[in-house]
């Protein structure tokens, strides 16, 4: 089940239908009020999440979504009419998965739907259960990630995208790479969304994010000596 929170009653109504059209069961709500409640009887599998409500922001609801152990990994796509990288940017930071901007096409919404849903089902990477790179502890068994035995709270993409990072250290990996590993497309027009999550990430990192390097016009790589590598940081 997918919930919908969106006042607009014609998108909430457009997005419904192509959900229920490509096989996703779907439910609409106009507020936050009617959506936590129906989140009490069913914790959905993915919910698209429109920051303009009547009676609380996107990002409130959010929040909250993070903040509950029941909640908490599920996957969120933000819908927001504001374009602003800095709008994007907060959505991220408040642990939303992924985001569109109003308008936007059907068949681009049911694409990023699939593709979220994909990286939400998909098994846990093989390989150790534990993942270490300095200060930063990552444990596959528990999903959770430290820093200096201090927890850390990351979405599913930026675990996702930790986790990619700290098996390949020292390793330039292209954003063709990135995207192809963390949002499974090959799709370049969206290597923005890459930076923006790395950004989110070395923040919420704190000063152990440094460890990840921008290559420049490359991507990304870890490593310990940080800035001093003499790249673009």
């Amino acid at each position: 089940m997918i919930y919908i929170v969106e006042d607009d009653a014609s998108i909430r109504e457009l997005e419904q239908y192509a959900l229920e059209t490509n096989g996703f069961p779907a439910q609409g709500f106009a507020d936050g009020a009617s959506f936590r409640k129906a989140l009490r009887e069913k914790v959905p599998e993915l919910v698209i999440l429109d920051v303009m409500l009547p009676d609380e922001d996107g990002y409130q609801i959010l929040g909250r979504l993070r903040e509950n152990a029941a909640t908490r990994t599920v996957p969120v796509i933000m819908v927001t009419a504001k374009t602003s990288e800095i709008d994007v940017v907060k959505g991220l930071d408040h642990g939303a998965d992924d985001y569109l901007c109003k308008p936007f096409g059907i068949m681009e919404f049911i694409s990023r739907v699939k593709a979220v849903l994909r990286r939400s089902a998909a098994a846990a990477p093989a390989g150790t259960a534990t993942l270490r790179f300095g200060a930063i502890v990552l444990d596959d068994m528990s999903r959770t990630v430290t820093v200096n035995d201090e927890p850390v709270e990351l979405t599913f993409k930026e675990y996702s995208l930790l986790h990619y990072f700290l098996e390949h250290p020292g390793e330039v990996l292209s954003r063709e790479r990135i995207m192809k590993a963390v949002w499974d497309t090959d799709d370049l027009l969206e290597s923005r969304t890459i930076d923006m999550h790395v950004r989110t990430l070395r923040q919420k990192l704190g000063e152990a994010g440094e460890v990840i390097c921008t290559v420049r016009k490359v991507g990304y790589k870890l490593s310990a000596r940080g800035a001093e590598e003499g790249e673009d940081v």
